[in-house]
């Protein structure tokens, strides 16, 4: 076959994508809402398609192949992951450890040093919870109302500014998000490079870390004049299942067995607690599992609908061009970062960018010896860094909304992106951590 038929084979292959992106942009723009459509709904429509012009099999071939895609391994894995991560999220949540795990953060340090706290707190609550839209709900409404205390108090400027402290918030869940044990973009990109969590996060942490601490500072340095008082109880023992996630992932545990003991944890001492009884608890836990089917859905339809791609050629094509001219893993890792960046931007959904692109990323990643805790991390970073500051995204879409701003006012003092990006892009163009690059 030549250049020229191979390549119209794989755009033909490649092209469910562009009918997923078509369908998807098009409902979201017409409702003016991209989150009115469930994102599962373009997936099938691009899944149906994908298995219409899938050439050279039967259409019962076609169905099975498209069924292997969906039952890969890695697949059934991330599943089995996402229906535990929500069960231990929502029954956390009921028993009211949410609550309790916002108090202990806000008591850390002292109200001079409140905005390093909120950041400190949000980067804390969404690294034990995994969801950074979960840690916006619970802190910009506290934030928001210090904002407002400061302003009634006389202060003036960025210290009773709405966006601004607004902006503390989602910066400090992307950090979490970006690193959590149970955030659905880990899961994601572990899984599509075939790395474990404890790794991928010992290499993720060398990147972000240094943005998380020159932000922190940043924040020392703005709120070393406000003082602000916080309030509430802590009962302590509603953090023990958060801790208890974070130690074990961190040493290593199959993150199966760390849900499963951190639920069951979350059953106990919520009933010896008194906040919830088993009744409660069962109905939760199903309401978390039940929170995930969308994402479960998408999952499935897409391993299927990427399969079909790489048959008919699709994923050899776009690689080929990705990599047409770069030299050297550097390349690589900057073309891994524009792939999901450019999803990103077309889904406004990082787990789901993550998921479209990375099996692509894999491929490049093998054939230039990236090393998948590198490529991973690169996947989840970047995805987690446009998420961040995407004005449709649902992340600044629910703080706006908490906090009566608009993301157009929040964006300007999202510096935790900003410095995130700089230092994330430093490590590729560097070649850092040096161990893993």
């Amino acid at each position: 076959m030549d250049k020229t038929a191979s390549n119209h084979k794989g755009l033909i292959a490649l092209s469910p994508l562009l009918v997923f992106l078509c369908v998807y942009l098009t409902s979201s723009i017409a409702a003016d809402d991209f989150y009115a459509v469930p994102m599962s709904f373009s997936f099938l429509v691009a899944s149906i398609y994908a298995i219409c012009i899938t050439r050279g099999l039967a259409l019962e071939d076609r169905l099975k192949s498209f069924l292997k895609g969906a039952s890969e391994k890695n697949i059934v894995l991330m599943i089995c992951i996402f229906i535990l991560a929500g069960a231990f999220a929502a029954t956390a949540k009921a028993m009211g450890a949410i609550d309790a795990i916002v108090n202990a953060s806000l008591h850390i340090l002292p109200g001079n040093l409140i905005y390093a706290g909120l950041f400190l707190a949000a980067c804390f609550i969404s690294m034990s919870i995994g969801t950074s839209v979960g840690t916006i709900v619970a802190l910009v409404p506290i934030a928001s109302g210090i904002a407002e205390n400061m302003a009634l108090s006389g202060e003036t400027g960025l210290a009773a500014s709405a966006p601004f402290v607004t902006a503390i918030i989602v910066g400090g869940a992307f950090f979490g998000d970006n690193l959590s044990f149970i955030s659905d973009t880990t899961i994601a990109a572990t899984r599509t490079q075939g790395c474990s969590m404890s790794d991928k996060f010992k290499v993720n942490l060398r990147i972000v870390a240094p943005a998380a601490l020159i932000v922190s500072c940043l924040y020392m340095l703005l709120g070393s004049g406000v003082n602000v008082s916080t309030s509430g109880n802590i009962d302590w023992m509603l953090l023990v299942p958060y801790l208890m996630v974070i130690v074990l992932a961190v040493v290593g545990v199959n993150v199966l067995y760390v849900l499963v003991l951190g639920i069951a944890a979350n059953c106990a001492i919520g009933i010896f607690s008194g906040n919830i009884d088993f009744q409660g608890f069962a109905t939760s836990a199903c309401e978390g599992i039940l929170s995930m089917g969308d994402l479960i859905a998408v999952t499935l339809l897409a391993g299927g609908m990427l399969e079909l791609i790489r048959i008919g050629g699709g994923l050899d094509y776009i690689v080929g061009l990705i990599t047409r001219r770069i030299k050297s893993k550097r390349g690589a890792e900057l073309s891994i970062a524009s792939l999901v960046s450019f999803a990103n931007i077309c889904t406004a959904n990082n787990t789901i960018a993550i998921i479209s692109v990375g099996r692509i990323a894999k491929d490049i990643s093998d054939r230039f010896g990236i090393d998948p805790r590198k490529s991973a991390s690169i996947l989840d970073t970047f995805s987690c860094l446009v998420q961040g500051i995407l004005p449709y995204g649902a992340q600044l879409l629910m703080a706006s909304s908490l906090s009566g701003t608009t993301p157009g006012q929040i964006i300007p003092y999202l510096y935790y992106p900003l410095v995130l990006g700089i230092c994330t892009f430093a490590a590729i163009i560097l070649r850092l951590p040096r161990k893993y690059s």
